[in-house]
């Protein structure tokens, strides 16, 4: 059986700080912030509820960030 791979520990910053930032900015700050996965998504996107560590969502209306979160 193949070892299974340790998941990303989350970096440090708080999600509300991406908030009221362009979205593309958002995107490139977490990423070099250490995120591994960074995923933005329309208000009230239907999505699957399993928490990824390492990853961060952004909820984006009009190019901005009005959401964050962890997972």
């Amino acid at each position: 059986m193949a070892p299974i791979e340790p998941s990303s520990a989350a970096p440090g910053d708080a999600p509300e700080s991406y908030v009221g930032l362009p979205a593309d900015d958002a995107e490139r700050r977490a990423r070099q912030g250490g995120w591994t996965t960074v995923r933005s998504l329309p208000p009230g996107a239907i999505i699957t509820l399993e928490y990824l560590e390492g990853r961060l969502n952004f909820e984006v209306r009009g190019g901005t960030v009005i959401r964050c979160w962890h997972g």
